[in-house]
């Protein structure tokens, strides 16, 4: 039986920064905020954890896992692709990978938000777009950074939900959404354990799930922005707030 008071454990992934010449972890307040307010803990976790031994140690204690945005991007070796990427963060990439690969098979909901969905596409099979803004069939999907943040966060263009998907039953009847968009990659191809969940108007993948899974989840937007205030942001996070209390209700019967 699901205890709808308990608050589950989600493990958030951290990013590699410097700061003030430190190498450092970072985690932004946004998105440990959306966990808390959907009803769960966030429990940062650190790079280190990759190690096989060290993850999974650390894998019985979480009943979920979000996959948060970042400055840096997913570098292009992982899907095959040559060259280097000047935003690298590959200690995350390391962690991310791992962490994919554990909760695909233990079957623990995962929310992948922005580089988490690209890391998702990536970890699956599938491929990025390097720079998106370079192709011409595609929207401007990059911030505008002279705007002020809370401009630059504000819905910026349509999505329609795909039919039959993990969306579609969190909101049921609903086919399009107005989303913010911060991104300067994107998703080019995907693996066969994913499905397309919603695209934008230009025909860019904008939300992937796992085929066979409770609730593995990506989109490229991001709803921990002010998570509260926006309906389909709340959907989708008391969503998997809900799937990460059914695991752990599922692992006490064990």
């Amino acid at each position: 039986m699901v205890d709808i008071f308990y608050r589950p454990v989600v493990g958030v992934v951290m990013c590699s920064n410097l700061v003030k010449g430190h190498q450092s972890h970072t985690l932004q307040n946004k998105y440990l905020n959306a966990v808390l307010d959907a009803g769960g803990v966030p429990v940062a976790l650190p790079h280190a954890l990759a190690e096989p031994t060290r993850l999974a140690s650390v894998m019985p204690m979480l009943d979920g896992v979000l996959l948060p945005g970042s400055p840096s991007n997913v570098q292009p070796h992982l899907y095959g692709e040559n060259g280097d990427e000047p935003d690298a963060d590959p200690e995350r990439d390391l962690l991310s990978m791992a962490l994919i690969a554990q909760v695909l098979e233990r079957r623990i909901p995962i929310f992948a938000i922005c580089r988490g969905l690209q890391e998702l596409v990536v970890a699956t099979g599938g491929s990025l777009y390097r720079r998106l803004y370079e192709q011409p069939q595609f929207l401007e999907h990059r911030e505008d950074p002279d705007l002020p943040t809370e401009q630059q966060y504000a819905p910026s263009h349509e999505i329609k939900i795909q039919p039959d998907g993990l969306i579609s039953q969190l909101i049921p009847g609903s086919k399009t959404f107005w989303v913010n968009s911060l991104h300067g990659q994107g998703a080019k191809t995907l693996g066969p354990r994913l499905r397309v969940e919603a695209c934008s108007q230009d025909g860019l993948v904008e939300a992937v799930s796992v085929r066979d899974h409770p609730w593995a989840l990506g989109v490229q937007w991001h709803p921990e922005w002010k998570s509260s205030e926006y309906a389909l942001s709340r959907i989708l996070l008391e969503g998997f707030i809900t799937a990460c209390q059914q695991r752990h209700a599922e692992k006490q019967q064990l």
